[in-house]
């Protein structure tokens, strides 16, 4: 197995940003890939790993040819025992591959903004302790059959779980405060129900940041088996 990490986007502007950041600083090379703007899916098992990154799309959206695609595919990547890890469309495409369902919140409510998680039983070695993470979705995961639940939120209940080797969690630990802001500049979703205000997003990123950047860099580790490779030329 080659030291190669896929990083599958979704938009013309989608920055891998801490997630990236790390696996590089770890001795990876990333392939970027944007099924979107019609870039093939690889074999997967030219890759030591795969991140499938977030979208404004949603993982119901198959008449869309990119998400059918990659519904299609994810399977492959599960079956050549590649590690996959799934941010939040990510996460919801890997749950919906695997039977679960996909679905917006039954009150309507948009998680937008710095939220805590829990860890549960199972995900001790994952999620240590509790986290405030950074959020942007208006549709969950129900948990697959045979996936563990790792952590759990208030207001989207499923907010991470593994089933093998693949993880998909509802959150987006690669925003750095600059993707925040970003992500922010033009107000879009910050009306919605259950939002928080741009000004309250920038006060909680200082606080909060650095404690995931360092839970990150563990997980990591910890999802690709603490083995790190070095990069192909």
């Amino acid at each position: 197995m080659s030291g190669r990490i896929l990083l599958l986007t979704h938009q013309d502007t989608a920055c891998p940003g801490r997630v990236g950041e790390e696996l590089r600083a770890r001795g990876f090379a990333t392939v970027a890939c944007r099924p979107v703007a019609g870039d093939p899916l690889p074999d997967p098992n030219g890759f030591a790993g795969v991140v499938v990154f977030g979208g404004k799309m949603s993982a119901n959206d198959e008449h869309l040819d990119f998400i059918r695609d990659e519904l299609r595919w994810i399977p492959r990547v599960l079956a050549a025992d590649v590690p996959y890890l799934g941010i939040c469309l990510g996460g919801q495409l890997l749950a919906r591959s695997l039977g679960a369902r996909v679905a917006p919140h039954d009150a309507g409510l948009h998680e937008i903004g710095y939220a805590p998680i829990r860890p549960t039983a199972a995900g001790r070695e994952l999620f240590p302790s509790p986290l405030h993470v950074y959020q942007w979705h208006r549709e969950g995961f129900d948990v697959p059959r045979g996936a563990d639940l790792l952590a759990s939120g208030d207001v989207f209940a499923h907010q991470a779980f593994r089933c093998g080797i693949a993880v998909g969690l509802q959150f987006h630990p690669e925003a750095t405060p600059d993707i925040v802001t970003r992500w922010t500049e033009d107000g879009e979703d910050l009306d919605q129900p259950g939002a928080q205000s741009r000004e309250d997003q920038f006060a909680a990123a200082p606080v909060h940041d650095p404690v995931v950047a360092r839970w990150l860099g563990r997980f990591l580790d910890r999802w690709l088996g603490g083995q790190p490779q070095t990069a192909a030329a």
